[in-house]
């Protein structure tokens, strides 16, 4: 989402019109409503509103009255109609010629198991002109649904929000006085939580004082609670307050099994954090350069040796990693980004 009103924003500025259709907040299930007075929670009251990275962004914009598939009567004419999920890929392909051009905009392959994969395989055969944020995103379309003619154009981090305090006249970054390793805690599968988890523990047996810091949108009660007990949780920062969560800390920890992108990875290195992270989405890539260090998929042992390389690293030698990641980050910005998606489009009409 953050991607997406970044370039709604850029790319009205450049003069293009921009009309955005929404679903309503989801509406907690008489299943779920049963569970909650079961655990004496009592009836939840739906959510009112939710805190979204388009609050800030000046669009036009409807939100449905239900969640339902999109039609011809939700949508203006336009140039282009673009989806930007799966589902919503199903929509589109069903919207007449008068709402424009087809565009699929692909920021990960959500063929999980707790999505129907059929459906979801299905959508990359559609005849839309599909922009992709990373290469791996494109190899899928060529090598499995034969489609060439992919855009590619990955995203990037704004450096007004992250930053390395260095560039705003403050002292350069050291090391924490506490080792401290961070990561972001979400309890879906994919995310791999326990991939860091584990290592962790494995590291701090052996780095004395090793300290864990963590933040998420809230544990989920479906799940169990993964974080030890020691750990600093930070429940829903906002936007503002996520350099200084990615500033504390000597280590980002990024542990996906799967991912589209891995936009936290440019995050932390744009505020000169070091990154241990899994192999998934762009990691390979962003780490090539020893802004951090790529560790095996589903290795604790190696994730764990990683902690205590970068956690062991005299000052000098920490500042020198770190002035790498925040080096591998500030050459591609936003405008170069929308340069990229500005001309997808253009190539989608075309064709």
């Amino acid at each position: 989402m953050r991607v997406l009103s970044i370039y709604t924003e850029l790319l009205q500025k450049r003069g293009h019109k921009i009309f955005i259709v929404s679903m309503p907040l989801s509406q907690l299930t008489l299943i779920q409503q049963l569970r909650s007075l079961l655990r004496c929670r009592g009836w939840q009251s739906a959510p009112k509103t939710q805190k979204s990275n388009f609050d800030k962004v000046d669009v036009e914009s409807r939100v449905i009255e239900t969640n339902r598939p999109i039609t011809d009567l939700d949508v203006t004419d336009a140039d282009i109609v673009m989806a930007t999920w799966w589902e919503t890929a199903e929509w589109v392909a069903k919207l007449s010629p008068r709402k424009g051009t087809k565009v699929y905009f692909l920021q990960h392959y959500e063929a999980f198991d707790y999505v129907p994969k059929g459906r979801v395989e299905a959508t990359w055969w559609l005849p839309m002109h599909k922009i992709a944020v990373a290469q791996w995103l494109t190899d899928i379309a060529g090598n499995e649904y034969g489609d060439l003619s992919v855009s590619l154009v990955p995203p990037t981090v704004d450096t007004k929000q992250f930053y390395n305090p260095l560039s705003r006249g403050k002292q350069p970054r050291g090391k924490q006085l506490v080792p401290t390793v961070e990561l972001h805690y979400n309890t879906t599968p994919w995310k791999g939580c326990d991939i860091a988890l584990q290592p962790f523990s494995i590291a701090a047996k052996k780095i004395p004082h090793l300290r864990l810091v963590a933040f998420g949108s809230g544990h989920d009660s479906s799940h169990p609670n993964l974080l030890h007990k020691d750990t600093e949780y930070n429940k829903e920062p906002t936007q503002d307050q996520l350099t200084d969560f990615y500033s504390k800390c000597d280590a980002w920890a990024f542990s996906s099994r799967s991912e589209g992108f891995g936009l936290p990875i440019l995050e932390a290195m744009a505020c000169g954090t070091p990154v241990i992270g899994t192999p998934s989405g762009l990691a390979p890539e962003l780490l090539a350069g020893g802004g951090g260090i790529l560790v095996k998929p589903e290795d604790p042992e190696n994730m764990a040796k990683a902690i205590e390389q970068i956690c062991q690293l005299s000052d000098a030698e920490w500042c020198a990693m770190s002035e790498t990641a925040l080096e591998r980050v500030i050459n591609y910005t936003w405008e170069d980004a929308t340069n990229l998606f500005d001309a997808a489009l253009y190539t989608a009409l075309e064709r």
